[in-house]
């Protein structure tokens, strides 16, 4: 004895609007996105130099960059190591804790001839930002790749130096 005699009507709807979920719900976007800044024009024009400059691997990851497109960031592998070119004076550059090693939270070094400002982030994570440049570059290095910061900073060092000269940024 059959128990339907017809397909039930309602069932390929049904299926299609759950395949249509799950197709929506399973499509990851692992595109990163970054702050653009909002620099002068003799700055952005420097960020634009560095931007024709910069390595298409950093600390073994492909070269991503965030969203929005845009000549003053860049990107490297997923989860993204994040520059952006153009950005203001971190506060901690200028406290004097920092300049004596007084602040276990941030710390000044260089690395290849480009001086930096170290700062641990919320994620495990540092951020960096060049020093005694005319422009600020902001390097971000996510906790999962922590390890890799050193190679990043040796990495990005010949396109900072050839494209940012040295000097005091307003």
């Amino acid at each position: 004895m059959r128990l339907f005699r017809h397909r039930p009507l309602g069932l390929p709807p049904l299926v299609l609007v759950l395949a249509i979920t799950v197709a929506g719900c399973s499509s990851a976007d692992d595109t990163a996105t970054a702050e653009v800044p909002s620099p002068d024009a003799t700055v952005t024009e420097l960020c634009g130099k560095l931007d024709d400059a910069l390595p298409a691997t950093v600390a073994g990851r492909e070269r991503d960059d965030p969203q929005p497109a845009s000549t003053l960031t860049a990107g490297w592998g997923s989860p993204a190591i994040i520059l952006r070119c153009g950005v203001v004076r971190p506060p901690k550059m200028i406290d004097p804790k920092v300049a004596e090693g007084g602040d276990a939270d941030a710390v000044a070094g260089g690395v290849d001839g480009v001086d930096w400002l170290q700062e641990k982030a919320g994620d495990g994570g540092f951020r960096f930002t060049t020093a005694s440049r005319v422009a600020y570059v902001e390097v971000t290095v996510p906790g999962e790749r922590e390890g890799d910061s050193a190679g990043v900073l040796v990495d990005l060092a010949p396109a900072i130096k050839g494209a940012v000269p040295e000097g005091i940024a307003d």
